[in-house]
């Protein structure tokens, strides 16, 4: 079973954040969810969300992965997480995958170094603050074991690629069929 890893804050985009929860749990992955301050978040829309830990209760463990939900300003409160920031500099290191949807990867990812000689999408009208953005108009991309994408509107797409990149495209298109 891939273990993932969650992180919001207040501000988070609730699209993003539950998407990928759901969606990553219908095949099978253990989903941690993770606050980088209090349980309780409220995101970017004022939807209230809970997570099923603080972040500094999983600083210890090892992830298969580690997906961001963007928002703001969520995405600000994320890349001022020092803790965050290193579990995402140990995992990128280490080769296991890690990413971010909207803004999150400009405002977290590549304002820390984690997407230097990778392309990546991210919000329009962030792209300027990406090393490159030759891909910036793509919903979702992978380049090594980096996936990034763009909006609340490619949040499926981000989590069955996810599904596809870390299990398989059989698991991935199972989902895909579950969600119709």
């Amino acid at each position: 079973m891939k273990s993932i890893l969650i992180p919001i804050a207040n501000g988070s985009e609730e699209i993003e954040a539950c998407t990928l929860i759901n969606v990553l749990r219908r095949a099978g992955f253990e989903i941690t969810v993770a606050s980088v301050g209090e349980l309780a978040v409220i995101g970017a829309r004022k939807i209230n969300l809970v997570a099923d830990k603080l972040l500094s209760d999983c600083k210890s463990k090892n992830y298969d992965g580690i997906f961001l939900p963007g928002g703001m300003p969520g995405a600000t409160n994320l890349a001022s997480s020092t803790l965050l920031i290193s579990m995402l500099q140990n995992q990128a290191s280490s080769g296991k995958f890690y990413g971010a949807i909207c803004a999150s990867p400009a405002i977290v990812l590549a304002a820390h170094g984690l997407l230097d000689g990778k392309k990546a999408t991210c919000y329009p009208g962030f792209e300027s603050q990406l090393p490159d953005a030759s891909l910036a108009t793509q919903q979702v991309v992978v380049d090594k074991n980096c996936i990034t994408a763009q909006s609340p509107g490619s949040a499926q797409k981000f989590a069955l690629k996810i599904i596809a990149v870390l299990d398989s495209e059989q698991s991935a298109q199972k989902v895909r069929q579950d969600l119709c």
